[in-house]
């Protein structure tokens, strides 16, 4: 069985090895790394292969991810289970799914982490979003329509709830997100408070200070996987020849279940400028729905569509709260958060979701 390598460990035979397991005749005699990517809980790292023979070459390039270098990020990953997330994500959940994933050649854990590491397909010359530049209306499309293959195929499907890595239910209480929102709620405003306007900050007090809101509401009847942190930093984008764009999904470690709409409604908040959005969310929101209608699923109302997705803006508050707070803190991070702060609390307000923020 292979073990699972470190950054400074990695070595041409343990490729090798990895290659004759997966009945891959190519001999890697050398390589070259370089990080990539703006990742916080994981860092990622691209291999470009010498092979000791052309005809049987195997891939150029390779993307492998590590856990942080940072420690504080590391104990983060561990605590989330975010290292145990993804690398089961890839073991037992991508086969199942329509969306889009980077191929995986190797995924494996020590327990819940921090030592781990994944072996992906290299996505280039597929460009990377941009959380702080934001998208175009056409990029937004298709990010929206590749959600439905994460949340279709398994619509309710009750097999998810077996999987206490995915969401522990009877162990895990409702309201842990709300009190890690209130935790490290001070903090968050002391750091980010000064560049949000008053109506903004208020908002995001709000949420913490509210003894009922979505962060803690019952578990929903209607449910799908849920990726959490989908926003443009986590997509990447390719243009095809058909002049077509094409999404593919990566950083699967906050994967979970629950209200499907909550990734619909976080990724047009973060990656959207409000007034932007304000042009089109509703229309993008209805080409979600209907992509769900194709995908065979009926038992879900337009009427519960919007609401949901209404409520689902404060999954951007507890994300950026919580996570800016438990992550390194780096100057683009700073940006993107104040960004994302932004933008989730001026969603809230555009849509009237304060009331849903009781106590």
């Amino acid at each position: 069985m292979l073990s699972i390598p470190t950054e400074e460990s990695m070595s041409a035979d343990w490729f090798n090895e990895l290659f004759a397991s997966l009945d891959m005749v190519a001999e890697v005699v050398g390589f070259d790394s370089e990080r990539v990517g703006t990742g916080q809980i994981g860092k990622c790292v691209r291999y470009h292969f010498r092979y000791k023979d052309s005809a049987n070459a195997g891939p150029v390039t390779l993307v492998g991810k590590f856990p942080s270098d940072d420690e504080n990020s590391r104990a983060t990953g561990v605590a989330l289970r975010n290292f145990l997330k993804e690398v089961r994500f890839y073991q037992q959940l991508q086969d199942k799914l329509s969306v889009r994933t980077p191929k995986c050649y190797f995924a494996d854990i020590v327990e819940e982490g921090p030592e781990f590491f994944l072996l992906m397909e290299d996505l280039s010359p597929a460009q990377q979003g941009d959380q702080l530049k934001g998208c175009s209306e056409k990029e937004a499309e298709s990010a929206i329509r590749e959600l439905t293959g994460l949340h279709a195929p398994l619509w309710s499907d009750k097999s998810l709830l077996e999987n206490d890595w995915l969401i522990d239910l009877e162990n895990v209480p409702r309201n842990t997100t709300r009190d890690l929102y209130r935790l490290q709620l001070p903090g968050f405003l002391d750091r980010y408070g000064p560049f949000l306007a008053p109506d903004e900050r208020e908002i995001i007090f709000r949420v913490g200070e509210a003894d009922r809101s979505p962060l803690s509401q019952e578990f929903p009847s209607q449910f799908s996987l849920v990726h959490v942190d989908y926003r443009l930093d986590n997509l990447m984008f390719h243009a095809t020849v058909a002049d077509q764009i094409e999404v593919t999904v990566v950083d699967w470690q906050s994967i979970t279940v629950g209200s499907p709409l909550n990734d619909v409604a976080y990724f047009l908040g973060a990656g959207l400028e409000p007034s932007r959005r304000l042009e089109f969310e509703k229309e993008l929101v209805g080409d979600y729905f209907r992509s769900l209608q194709e995908s065979d699923v009926d038992d879900f109302s337009w009427n519960d569509c919007w609401e949901l997705y209404r409520q689902g803006v404060f999954a951007g508050f507890a994300v950026t709260v919580v996570a800016s707070m438990l992550v390194q803190q780096t100057e683009r991070g700073d940006k993107m958060f104040t960004a994302m702060a932004k933008r989730h609390a001026r969603h809230a307000l555009d849509l009237g979701s304060g009331e849903f923020l009781i106590g």
